[in-house]
């Protein structure tokens, strides 16, 4: 493959899907820096996961517009007409745009075709009919290559090869000192002084949503056995909203099963709010999802529970962890007393 080593001074990174996803895009980043560590490095997001990136040291600039699905009180005309306001912004100003996901990305090719850099790099196909992308790398799907490894790909033209750095993630300071309060709440109020572990209980798929009981079973026996704190994490809201479900109820009886024990709620109504919750745990359980690439990003631990999604492709990246699948590829069948036995491997020497 061909290698440019023509000097880039501004560089726009677009990655415009989920947290998890932008999350598996950070050792890019932190690679790009390495490589230009005079050049103007920015990403276009949106609104959804554009905490992710608040604050990131590799990043000089962070833009972030709102899908359609995402807007609140305002008409689709409006949100379209501000996103096109923010791409004409962007006009002229850099010398290379990435598009940073696997495969082609032709709603994100239209993006960097609006902003014109001098130069467009992404994957193509074989039989592709994309125009516009003169720094082209063939896709080559591979099942067993992780998400960050085919994200990471996109950097050879440029002659950057592994190893690949781990995410970084850094909370937003205000959040995470109401997170720490909270912790210091909780360790005031209770005699145990183990492990602070995070329970994050939501799933967006219903093959990834862990039963209220087995997590209940679970707290009971970290507490018991390990000595463990608790910090129970939810996205809040009503079951039966469509938009944007959450978890109140699974908290509640949750936290009704806790009672007495070492554990605090912690919904976390903004994403800068579950970064920083994550951030004060020592290890977190969770299902695979943006939860578990943020705790990760974080450095965190994890045991990651799986339901049907590829643990080769997702797996936390970077970070001593278990991933636990059945066969059924359903999270429901896996039991409680199996995560407290990985809990105790996982985390042994560290408490």
């Amino acid at each position: 493959m061909q290698v440019h080593n023509e000097p880039l001074n501004s560089i726009l990174i677009i990655r415009r899907d989920n947290i998890g996803d932008l999350v598996c895009t950070l050792p890019l980043i932190a690679a790009l820096r390495k490589k230009y560590p005079n050049a103007s490095i920015e990403a276009l997001v949106n609104s959804y996961n554009c905490d992710v990136l608040e604050g990131h040291p590799d990043l000089n600039a962070v833009h972030a517009y709102s899908k359609g699905k995402h807007r609140a009180d305002e008409s689709l005309l409006a949100v379209y007409w501000r996103r096109i306001r923010l791409l004409w912004s962007l006009r002229g100003r850099f010398d290379c745009v990435i598009l940073a996901a696997p495969g082609e990305q032709p709603r994100s090719l239209g993006y960097a075709r609006m902003i014109r850099p001098r130069h467009i790099l992404g994957f193509v196909s074989p039989d592709t009919t994309l125009r516009g992308i003169d720094w082209a790398v063939p896709y080559q799907p591979d099942a067993q290559a992780h998400e960050v490894e085919k994200v990471f790909a996109l950097l050879a033209p440029l002659g950057i090869n592994p190893p690949i750095p781990a995410a970084k993630i850094v909370p937003n300071a205000m959040a995470l000192l109401n997170a720490r309060r909270a912790l210091a709440r909780l360790s005031a109020n209770s005699n145990q002084t183990g492990p602070v572990v995070g329970l994050h209980i939501s799933a967006r798929k219903p093959s990834q949503r862990w039963s209220v009981e087995s997590f209940a079973a679970l707290g009971k026996a970290l507490s018991k056995e390990r000595g463990a704190r608790l910090i129970v994490m939810w996205a809040p809201g009503d079951a039966s909203n469509k938009q944007h479900p959450g978890d109140d109820a699974k908290a509640q009886t949750l936290m009704d099963a806790l009672k007495g024990m070492p554990a605090i709620a912690y919904p976390t109504t903004q994403l800068s709010d579950l970064i920083a919750g994550l951030a004060v745990c020592d290890s977190v359980i969770c299902a695979d999802g943006g939860a578990m690439h943020l705790a990760a990003g974080l450095g965190k631990p994890i045991i990651a529970l799986f339901g049907d999604s590829d643990p080769s492709r997702w797996q936390p990246w970077g970070v001593p962890h278990v991933v636990l699948q059945m066969p059924s590829r359903n999270v429901k069948d896996i039991a409680a007393d199996s995560v407290l036995a990985t809990s105790v491997r996982l985390n042994s020497g560290r408490n």
